[in-house]
């Protein structure tokens, strides 16, 4: 990741945009920056150093322990109850145009159809959105998921979605990722769930499969941080130096402890959000995403991951590649599976970063397929 200053010089007035990582240099007055008339005591913050080095690598995102409790973090819908024709065909929320890449699926078109719901282990997806976005982001896969008769749980962890809390006093994993825990552990005895994670939410749940293990059938990870055991984020952009042009633009930090401190959050500029996320997107969900979206968690993305092969290496790990994707491109994705090899690998073609706007028809068919998958 090259070799940065490890000091905070006293800023400059404040640019808009940060520097590209092959200019960003010695000093940290040429970040972007956005003051606040709050100043907290920097406490047991980030280190200069791994301040420095996580925006030179400029990618994304947030998680130790807040007890935090806030009725509204989950959006959990059951399937409707009377008569249901379960051969049904899935209904999209999107009017666009369907492409050929993303069928309206026909039943006889799954494979394992032979496979009854009643004959699997769990029908409950717990769905993990990624930095920046909420539960909000996954209304097209719980319909569909509701409407093929499976349950689904979108989560809002810690200030994301309606979640009240400041994303700027956000300062661990665990904290961040208190709904989630929450959540996991109040599942009754014997009840397990698939855990899918988008973006940063990889590793969140990467984080709950190491706790609750014995209560995670499977975990799919979408265009997802899915690290190895003492791996933060930010490793993950190292894969590949140079990538990311647009994420670089867009990105601003924020300092609401003082500009003298590490960052707090990171804020994405709405101009440019079509371009990073939604570059295959319906432009009616692209709106959704540019009233909806909130900072980003600074310091949760350096939280370094303990992880074991007896707890988080037990859980079933899927991993669904977005291959038009601007945010994590292809050969980032492709060498965390390279690095930590998931039991099988599905492709979304024509899909930005963000699948469940800009395919999500052909996202439910593969979490149809994944929940189907047999131990061999």
């Amino acid at each position: 990741m090259g070799n940065l200053c490890a000091t905070f010089s006293p800023p400059k007035p404040p640019p808009t945009t940060l520097p590209n990582p092959a200019s960003f240099s010695i000093s940290t007055n040429r970040w972007s920056r956005m003051r606040s008339s709050r100043r907290h005591n920097a406490g047991d913050s980030l280190t200069s150093d791994q301040a420095l080095d996580a925006a030179a690598a400029l990618f994304q995102k947030p998680p130790l322990d807040c007890s935090l409790s806030f009725d509204r973090s989950t959006s959990l819908r059951q399937p409707t109850s009377g008569k249901k024709n379960r051969n049904a065909l899935p209904r999209s929320s999107s009017s666009r145009a369907r492409s050929l890449t993303d069928p309206l699926l026909q039943p006889q078109q799954l494979v394992n159809q032979d496979i009854k719901l009643d004959d699997l282990e769990t029908i409950h997806f717990v769905l993990v959105h990624g930095g920046g976005f909420g539960a909000w982001c996954w209304y097209k896969t719980i319909a569909l998921l509701e409407e093929a008769g499976y349950r689904a749980t979108a989560i809002d962890l810690t200030g994301s979605g309606i979640h009240s809390f400041d994303p700027n006093s956000i300062t661990d994993l665990a904290q961040y990722t208190q709904p989630l825990t929450d959540f996991l552990e109040k599942l009754p005895d014997g009840e397990k769930v698939i855990l899918v994670g988008h973006d940063f939410g990889g590793a969140c749940i990467s984080y709950a499969m190491e706790l609750f293990h014995s209560k995670i059938a499977k975990a799919v990870f979408i265009a997802a941080a899915m690290l190895n055991d003492g791996e933060n984020t930010l490793d993950m952009f190292s894969l590949q130096a140079g990538s990311g042009e647009v994420m670089q633009q867009a990105q601003v930090f924020v300092y609401s402890n003082g500009n003298e401190n590490p960052p707090t959050a990171i804020e994405l500029k709405k101009p440019l959000l079509k371009d990073l996320f939604f570059n295959q997107t319906p432009a009616k969900d692209v709106a959704l995403a540019s009233v909806s979206m909130r900072p980003v968690p600074f310091s949760p993305v350096l939280e370094k991951l303990r992880l074991s092969e007896t707890k988080y290496g037990s859980v079933r790990r899927f991993y669904i590649q977005t291959l038009n994707d601007n945010a994590i491109p292809v050969p980032i994705q492709e060498s965390l599976i390279e690095r930590n090899p998931p039991e099988q690998v599905f492709y979304l073609k024509g899909a930005d970063h963000s699948p469940f706007f800009s395919k999500p028809q052909a996202l439910h068919r593969l979490f149809v397929e994944i929940s189907k998958i047999q131990r061999s």
